[in-house]
């Protein structure tokens, strides 16, 4: 039924379950992991050299948590035996980056955690996994804690 399954991922704890239940689906349909995680532009402010060392900081650290959180997913993939690739990339607006991955990678079903690091406040603002449910066209399956 499927046969590629996008994993969005933040590097959490939810993330890490959402993957799980996508990596034992991803098994019985015999399908394959895209994992991606999406970093948020560096908030610039424009102010001189400030700017450019903490532009720097910020990447290096959002790279390095991307690192950790695909290299996470790669490994549940793995111990099912199920294939899995996972890419960065940046985005205003993280819920799009998640559709538009799915779309460009032919994905057939988002499997997400229901919130991700940001906690109380996606309650107030609206959760990422809210946006991609109400947006998407491909199906979504939403892991809850």
């Amino acid at each position: 039924m499927f046969k590629k399954i996008l994993v969005p991922t933040d590097g959490s704890e939810l993330a890490q379950k959402a993957a799980e239940v996508a990596a034992e689906l991803a098994k019985s349909q015999g399908a394959e992991v895209v994992g991606v995680f999406v970093i948020d532009p560096f908030p610039y402010i424009g102010i001189g050299d400030a700017s450019a060392a903490g532009l720097q900081a910020y990447m290096s650290e959002a790279h390095s948590a991307s690192g950790k959180a695909l290299e996470a997913l790669g490994h549940v993939c793995k111990a099912q035996g199920v294939v899995c690739a996972g890419d960065t990339i940046e985005r205003n607006v993280v819920y799009e980056g998640i559709i538009e991955t799915a779309k460009a990678e032919g994905c057939d079903l988002i499997v997400m955690g229901s919130h991700g690091r940001q906690g109380v406040q996606a309650l107030i603002l609206g959760s990422v996994a809210q946006k991609v449910l109400t947006h998407s066209d491909t199906p979504v399956l939403i892991v809850k804690p």
